[in-house]
């Protein structure tokens, strides 16, 4: 792959987590108060039913289950989990504790997909998480047990989906979009009865209620998760994975412009240890291979090979030992 193709489809997929940031705000600021379940599942079931009516395709034969275990770890857990800890825990913190999923990503990664473990990969992790620590850890951040415990295994139940959608890939003639729908569709189907038996719908809901519903199927589960799997398909599960920290940047940054929160030279410190870790990640195979088959500048043909004495009758002819492939 091209460093700028790279490049470019890791700048459509930050776009994921850039949208999955303001997820904190619209929580708190928008939804109704201490109703992760409701939340979560009408998230992810209209945005899975209409991508499901477009594509009008139904998994076959082993995709049954594999798709519904893709959608409990990448939907249904991971959306519960999330809410849970966004209700619990100020968003910066519900961040922070998230921020693991890259370091459980390179530990899965070795064990499934047999990625080696550089320590780069485990610096940038590292830094990852101590960039997110900057830019999270306030005087006022609250560590509430139920949040911390929530984002921990929502961090688990990500990071566990991205590696095996990774390791699985998608069915042959599947779209993209119909990929999603499916994912979305388990994860809704499985917290629907939950949010019923558990929760219950509330009795009233406001227009700015509805308007936060839709924010969140539309912008944060039909076109969020579309990008984002794409960017699982063709980009390296770590480096999907530091994507990630967008998310924590993008919650900082609209705890600024919408809430008037004041930034430190901590969190600004945070800011730019993150984007280091991010860059620390991205890909470099490609890189390399280019490296290694890119003549040094000035190299000449090596001498032309000499015939051993009384096989002169038969000359081999030295220009074909030149190596003519053209640098790709």
């Amino acid at each position: 792959m091209k460093p700028d193709r790279i490049a470019a489809d890791s700048a459509l997929t930050a776009l994921a987590p850039l949208v999955w940031g303001s997820t904190y705000l619209v929580t708190t600021e928008m939804l109704p108060p201490d109703r992760p379940l409701l939340a979560a599942t009408v998230r992810a079931l209209p945005a899975g039913l209409i991508l499901l009516a477009i594509g009008r395709t139904l998994p076959r034969g082993t995709w049954w289950w594999r798709a519904a275990v893709l959608g409990a770890l990448n939907i249904g857990a991971f959306l519960y989990l999330l809410f849970v800890a966004a209700y619990h825990l100020p968003g910066g913190v519900a961040a922070l504790v998230m921020a693991v999923q890259p370091t459980v990503v390179l530990v899965l990664s070795a064990l499934l997909l047999k990625e080696r473990i550089t320590a780069l990969h485990a610096t940038a992790c590292a830094l990852g998480i101590a960039g997110v620590g900057l830019l999270a850890l306030t005087p006022r951040a609250g560590l509430d047990p139920v949040g911390v415990g929530a984002g921990l295994l929502g961090a688990l139940s990500m990071a566990s989906g991205i590696v095996l959608t990774k390791r699985w890939g998608r069915p042959q003639g599947v779209g993209l979009l119909t990929f999603t729908g499916w994912q979305l569709s388990f994860g809704g189907l499985l917290l629907l009865p939950v949010t019923l038996i558990g929760e219950g719908l509330p009795g009233a809901v406001s227009g700015r209620n509805l308007a936060g519903f839709a924010y969140l199927g539309i912008i944060g589960a039909l076109f969020a998760y579309a990008i984002w799997f794409r960017g699982v398909e063709r980009l390296p599960a770590l480096t999907v994975s530091m994507l990630g920290f967008a998310s924590p940047l993008a919650a900082t940054a609209l705890g600024y412009l919408v809430l008037h929160e004041t930034l430190s030279p901590a969190q600004l410190a945070g800011a730019l240890t993150v984007v280091a870790a991010v860059v620390l990640a991205r890909p470099r195979s490609a890189e390399n291979a280019r490296r290694r088959r890119r003549k040094p500048p000035g190299a000449s043909p090596g001498p032309a090979p000499v015939p051993p004495p009384g096989r002169a009758s038969s000359p081999v002819p030295a220009a074909r030992h030149h190596d003519n492939c053209p640098d790709t």
